[in-house]
């Protein structure tokens, strides 16, 4: 269940939270168009402007090679700037016998743009990949280790990570949905699952305490 909480922030401050990734952020799938950021804002309440900028497909080296500049330009000085950061999950697909991106340069890609968050003052958090349920064992097996590798780099960082990729891969709404779909992306159900999991981490700490900026 959702649950909307007024946000309260530093008196002054206006809170926006840019979104970048891949088709997940995008909230493809979900005959509603609110995916699980729809679902997140509205659970966090009013006082927010926020950018959806997920594109299907990306891999972390697209959503680096993007990152700064579709960023900065939805930032306001002197405002409460925020990034959402989640990707992954295209990096592991393998194509023509070999995997989309090597999991050292995908631990690359995250660091940098977290260095990027840290030189402009953008606090960052970051969302496990999802498991792409028709892709296989191996490709669940590669996910989650490169999703223990970037919840250990953000914790070197002091960046606050939430997990997906197992507890979604044992989720009944979330297989049932992929599967009855195109094999990767839920409907509303699994979307509102992957939402509930964010909420009931560390995201309203996040909101109403943020760090990562240094």
């Amino acid at each position: 269940m959702l649950i909307s909480r007024q946000y309260s922030n530093v008196e002054g401050e206006q809170l926006r939270i840019c979104f970048i990734g891949d088709s997940f952020v995008q909230g493809i799938g979900d005959p509603k168009y609110r995916g699980w950021v729809g679902r997140v804002l509205e659970a966090t309440g009013g006082g927010i402007t926020a950018f959806n900028l997920g594109i299907r497909r990306n891999t972390s080296e697209d959503v680096l090679r993007r990152c700064r500049q579709e960023i900065l330009v939805r930032s306001v000085p002197d405002a409460d700037n925020r990034l959402v950061i989640s990707c992954g999950s295209n990096d592991t697909l393998e194509e023509d016998g070999k995997i989309r991106v090597d999991p050292s340069d995908s631990l690359h890609n995250l660091a940098a743009i977290l260095d990027q968050c840290r030189h402009s003052g953008i606090a960052p958090l970051v969302v496990g990949p999802p498991p792409v349920i028709d892709a296989g064992d191996d490709h669940l097996l590669r996910t989650s280790s490169l999703a223990g590798e970037m919840e250990t780099l953000c914790f070197s960082r002091g960046v606050p990570f939430i997990g997906t990729t197992l507890k979604l891969a044992r989720d009944r709404v979330w297989i049932e949905e992929v599967r009855a779909g195109d094999g990767a992306h839920p409907g509303s159900g699994g979307y509102r699952r992957m939402a509930d999991l964010i909420l009931s981490d560390c995201w309203h700490q996040w909101i109403a305490h943020p760090c990562g900026q240094m």
